[in-house]
């Protein structure tokens, strides 16, 4: 069975799970490509249940690797996968196929077991924990983004400063931060709304603050390399905006390109990293 979370209306508007069969959408990829898409995101409610309504098991994989196999894309992302029943057979594909990005995106939501449960999330800290470290362990490289909730109807001021530690100590590379809100026929509905929203706000501040830090020391690191990006907007004479395989479209970093020449929207160029910010970096297209 699907994960079902205490918070979370989707199921409610979207309905059950409904995976699309493995040849149609290969037959979707190819067409999107030969129309120019360069990259190809995979996103669910959870994308780690694709499967089990279709076929009566987790297909993941088998997607993945026939997208990268037969699409043509030059990146495949995978997002909203959920980590209570994680499928690893998708790390080596990660690992080893160069047009599957070496990216994830696994909303955690919290890193108090107490909230967790509450949330009904099926996982505890210490499994969370353990299930990073095998990620990271099989993936060395990888890039994780992760989105947080503060102000859940149970969270105490302690699991808040558990959810601080958590982030502290896990040093995710892209993250996300959402404000509790109480949404009607939830199972957490009956909670109510009981922390007051200065506090929400305050908590959110907070973790964000840890996160800018760790984002500015990561993309700090970045400078001295290359990196492959995809131009997507010219932003001013002889400067434009793209963004590297470990950056989702609108919610991650962008990387601003300086170039002597002109860039065609779309293509792939190499640039030297030279500067950073907290969550951009900068360079010099070096293709030439």
């Amino acid at each position: 069975m699907p994960i079902s979370c205490a918070f979370c209306a989707i199921p409610i508007m979207r309905g059950n799970h409904r995976s699309t069969p493995i040849e149609l959408l290969v037959d979707q990829a190819k067409k999107l490509v030969a129309q120019g898409t360069k990259e190809l995101v995979l996103v669910a409610q959870d994308l780690t249940y694709y499967g089990l309504d279709l076929y009566g098991e987790r297909r993941l994989a088998d997607v993945i690797r026939a997208l990268s196999d037969e699409s043509g894309a030059d990146w495949i992302r995978l997002m909203y996968a959920y980590p209570a029943k994680f499928p690893l057979d998708i790390l080596p594909l990660i690992r080893e196929r160069s047009n599957v990005c070496t990216y994830l995106d696994m909303p955690l939501q919290h890193g108090s077991t107490n909230v967790l449960k509450g949330m009904r999330r099926g996982i505890t800290r210490k499994a969370t924990e353990e299930l990073l470290d095998r990620i990271r362990q099989d993936v060395p490289d990888i890039v994780l983004r992760s989105t947080f909730i503060v102000g859940f109807p149970s969270e105490t001021e302690q699991d808040f400063e558990e959810l601080l530690d958590f982030v502290e100590t896990q040093r995710l590379d892209r993250v996300g931060v959402f404000k509790y809100s109480q949404e009607d026929d939830t199972y957490a509905y009956i909670l109510g709304d009981p922390i007051p929203d200065d506090v929400k706000e305050s908590r959110a501040a907070q973790l964000m603050d840890v996160q800018r830090r760790i984002s500015l020391e990561k993309n700090t690191a970045r400078i001295g390399t290359t990196l492959r990006v995809l131009i997507e907007e010219e932003v001013a004479e002889g400067e434009w905006r793209g963004r590297t395989e470990f950056d989702a479209p609108e919610v991650d970093n962008d990387v601003y390109v300086r170039s002597d020449e002109e860039l065609t929207l779309g293509s792939f160029v190499t640039v030297t990293i030279d500067d950073a910010a907290e969550y951009d970096l900068f360079g010099s297209e070096s293709n030439r």
